[in-house]
């Protein structure tokens, strides 16, 4: 029997699939939902959400960014910014 910590994950995983297709689908305000439920059980479960996941939702307003519909990429000096329409920037070196 899985233990609750592999569970949680398999629901995280779930969850940003589901997100994407919102988004795809244009329903914005159920992707967010979908990141809110994410988060939660993140940490309920002590746990990270997986680094692609937690780089394209945005921190401040739970959206689940997709570059050119609802999120703005740029390179600046050695650093990716991205910029959420809610107006956050979001820092990441550049690789």
């Amino acid at each position: 029997m899985p233990d609750e910590t592999t569970i949680a994950r398999e629901r995280i995983d779930r969850l940003r699939a589901m997100a994407r297709e919102a988004v795809g689908e244009g329903r914005e305000d159920r992707a967010r939902e979908y990141v809110r439920t994410a988060r939660r059980i993140a940490e309920r479960h002590r746990l990270r959400l997986p680094r692609e996941f937690e780089r394209s939702i945005c921190r401040s307003c739970d959206t689940f960014l997709v570059p050119g519909r609802n999120a703005r990429v740029r390179t600046q000096s050695g650093h990716v910014v991205v910029t959420c329409s809610c107006g956050e920037h979001s820092r990441y070196p550049y690789r």
